[in-house]
């Protein structure tokens, strides 16, 4: 039980699904797996400042779909489109057929305090500004938890925080988080906080609530 293991690919084919959605197999499987892993990191040192929450690669016989989500999408497409299309010529020069055509989306989310990705990377871009770990924590984790959909939060930060000589671990948790349970929906993300003292790691726990009560809930109405 001692064992840690991602809550996102814990629940794979329960109630979350893959980033990646494409079916290729040898040699097509390893280029394609590393064109991901290449976008990837790719736009999110691009749109480091855009507030970017996920990316969704989809490909096809003759096309490569990505499905950016952010908080932020004015300042991705900026004037125009402008900004989109500039994500296009780039990503094209990462693919590695040059034939496949590229298409960007572009998804909005308007509650940020609900994805953990965007709570860790708010509370890391705090910590790169000198704020007590402690303080940052508490407000953000109060903020998520103000959502009706948040039914608990953990947030753990790791490294020389407050900028001591030596390292630890320090978190805070609010509300439930049953990270055994299959059906509960966990989202889980983790960023890092370059400080001037050393790289501080943030990892953030959302507990949305059971997903399969839900469904059964409302098969129990229509009957």
């Amino acid at each position: 039980m001692g064992h840690k293991i991602n809550p996102i690919s814990f629940r794979l084919g329960i109630n979350k699904t893959w980033t990646s959605k494409w079916f290729a197999s040898g040699k097509k499987y390893r280029d394609y797996l590393l064109e991901d892993i290449k976008l990837r990191n790719f736009i999110n040192k691009k749109l480091k400042n855009a507030g970017v929450a996920g990316c969704e690669i989809e490909r096809g016989p003759q096309a490569v779909k990505i499905n950016i989500y952010s908080s932020r999408p004015g300042v991705i497409i900026g004037r125009s489109g402008v900004g989109v299309e500039e994500l296009k010529k780039d990503a094209q020069k990462i693919i590695f057929s040059k034939k496949a055509k590229i298409e960007v989306n572009i998804r909005e989310i308007k509650s940020p305090e609900e994805n953990a990705r965007l709570v860790a990377q708010n509370i890391a871009e705090q910590l790169e500004k000198r704020i007590s770990y402690r303080k940052v924590l508490k407000k953000s984790m109060e903020k998520s938890m103000q959502s009706r959909n948040i039914q608990g939060i953990k947030a753990m930060v790791a490294g020389r925080l407050g900028g001591v000589d030596i390292a630890r671990t320090e978190w805070l948790s609010l509300g439930k988080i049953p990270l055994h349970t299959l059906r509960a929906n966990v989202d889980f993300a983790k960023y890092v906080a370059q400080t001037t003292y050393g790289v501080i790691g943030v990892k953030v726990w959302l507990y949305k609530g059971e997903v399969f009560n839900k469904d059964k809930s409302k098969q129990s109405k229509k009957q």
